[in-house]
């Protein structure tokens, strides 16, 4: 079997990345490892990990870098040069899995395509308990009817079929629930570290993807995730943002420059 490396970005929500880890303890197929790609939380998160770590037996590995601001980009290159994966699911501290994520990532993996999921937002006040025991499609939809606790709830039903579409689209793209071969990734570098601040790296590196020749795959009603309410990120630096996206579609190299390479050792000659 293709064994998957989840890398978890976090930054100072413990809470939220402890109830993010037990739903990754409680999968019907079991990833090799969790990274935790920590952009520079205090050391209540390196807590929450060590304390988790010994009530599990699922690998997990917390890779910090100091808080120097939003970058996410190179803190998710540090931690994917770290795992041991063939194959990577990317995720967010703010999103519990299903208990079939990894199941069905797997599933629908296939050569030549990386997988977009999909998200059920959970409201504010559900967010503040929430946790992967309360996934089921009639407990959301009760959530829902008496406290306004989810919007797109149509992710969560599990149809005989899911519904798959092929793209090479860029709307939609989410980082927090994506996952593609870690050969396609070290493929075109990485993500690309020049993304500074909150917003669009994920869409960046699908359009890298595109150019490399892979294609996008959405599978509706699987691979759902459940995202938690939060006050969004600042978003003082989305413009610069664009137009490093605007770059990519320009040009015709599917590399970037500043990437995943810088964190693999060189290979060793000597006999």
């Amino acid at each position: 079997m293709t064994a998957v490396s989840i890398i978890v970005s976090t930054y100072n929500r413990p809470d939220y990345l402890r109830r993010v880890i037990e739903g990754y303890r409680h999968q019907t197929v079991q990833p090799l490892e969790l990274v935790i790609a920590d952009d520079g939380s205090s050391d209540e998160t390196k807590r929450i990990v060590e304390e988790v770590k010994e009530q599990t037996s699922l690998k997990i590995s917390h890779i910090w870098q100091e808080d120097c601001g939003f970058r996410l980009a190179q803190i998710r290159n540090k931690a994917i040069a770290k795992s041991s994966g063939d194959y990577l699911i990317i995720c967010d501290d703010d999103v519990i899995p299903h208990p079939r994520l990894v199941e069905d990532h797997l599933r629908y993996a296939e050569r030549g395509y990386f997988i977009q999921g999909h998200r059920v937002l959970i409201g504010e006040k559900v967010s503040s308990y929430f946790t992967h025991r309360d996934i089921s499609p009639l407990n959301i939809m009760r959530l829902t009817l008496t406290k306004q606790a989810a919007n797109s709830i149509i992710s969560i039903f599990r149809f005989p079929l899911p519904l798959i579409r092929i793209s090479k689209k860029i709307k939609g793209l989410r980082g927090c629930n994506m996952s593609f071969f870690r050969k396609d990734l070290i493929a075109v570098n990485g993500f690309n570290e020049d993304f500074i601040g909150w917003g669009k790296e994920d869409t960046e590196l699908a359009i890298r993807f595109y150019k490399y020749g892979l294609f996008r795959k959405d599978v509706k009603f699987r691979a759902c995730c459940f995202h938690l309410h939060h006050p969004p990120h600042p978003r003082e630096n989305i413009e610069r943002n664009m137009k490093l996206v605007e770059k990519a579609i320009a040009s015709a190299s599917y590399l970037c420059a500043n990437g995943l390479d810088k964190y693999f050792e060189p290979p060793n000659h000597e006999n």
